[in-house]
């Protein structure tokens, strides 16, 4: 599979690349795209990367894998295509935006693409899942490709918001270093973990602006 991955983020991860397990990941998903329907499209597998340049972060989110119902993943975590029906989670994300800063505008589209031009990294732990199958690429082990743009993002960049919902995440933001960068933690916003109080009136969106403007970044519009 041709790695659609763009050039500033390959001569980040210019070693991760060229591992044995990363090459294995490639041809396994060669195997998975012809024989089974997978998502996202092919094309769409580094989207998180190629709207936003390693430069540009100013903000990580972290998700599990993409959405395995039909049209709905675009490479973003938590995004969806235009005309897919936003998902439970990402509903509970657009009300905590409200609520945070006293809004009642809500999103008719869950395509998160404009907040990735603006620096928002919208990372999955795994980048591709078959249909109706969730976690179901767990085992081709991108969690090792995943884990290591975190700790480029860590090593090489400083005053990155890293927001971490739910113990999945949590567990895989936990090597960031945290005396350079601000992370930020609640529940995630599904509907199981939001209705147990854990997620509303997290207000990690304002932190996240508040702690930008502090540092002289321009603030991200959610």
């Amino acid at each position: 599979m041709k790695i659609n991955l763009a050039q500033d983020w390959q001569g980040v991860l210019k070693d991760e690349i060229e591992k044995p397990y990363f090459q294995e990941l490639m041809t396994a998903l060669n195997v998975e795209y012809k024989t089974h329907t997978c998502y996202p499209p092919a094309e769409l597998i580094f989207s998180a990367f190629n709207n936003c340049s390693f430069d540009a972060v100013k903000v990580v989110i972290i998700g599990q894998d993409p959405y395995h119902g039909e049209g709905e993943a675009n490479g973003l975590s938590f995004s969806v295509n235009d005309d897919i029906k936003i998902p439970p989670s990402l509903r509970n994300i657009f009300r905590e935006i409200n609520t945070d800063f006293d809004s009642i505008f809500m999103p008719t589209s869950g395509n998160l693409q404009k907040w990735a031009q603006q620096g928002v990294l919208l990372l999955n732990a795994s980048l591709t899942v078959r249909k109706d199958s969730p976690n179901s690429h767990k085992h081709l082990k991108w969690n090792l490709f995943t884990d290591a743009v975190i700790k480029a993002i860590s090593d090489q960049k400083e005053n990155v918001v890293f927001l971490l919902w739910g113990s999945f995440a949590q567990k895989k933001g936990s090597k960031i270093d945290r005396s350079k960068h601000n992370v930020l933690e609640s529940g995630h916003p599904s509907p199981m973990s939001a209705n147990q109080g854990k997620w509303f009136g997290n207000k990690h969106f304002s932190q996240t602006n508040h702690f930008l403007k502090s540092k002289g970044l321009k603030e991200i519009e959610w």
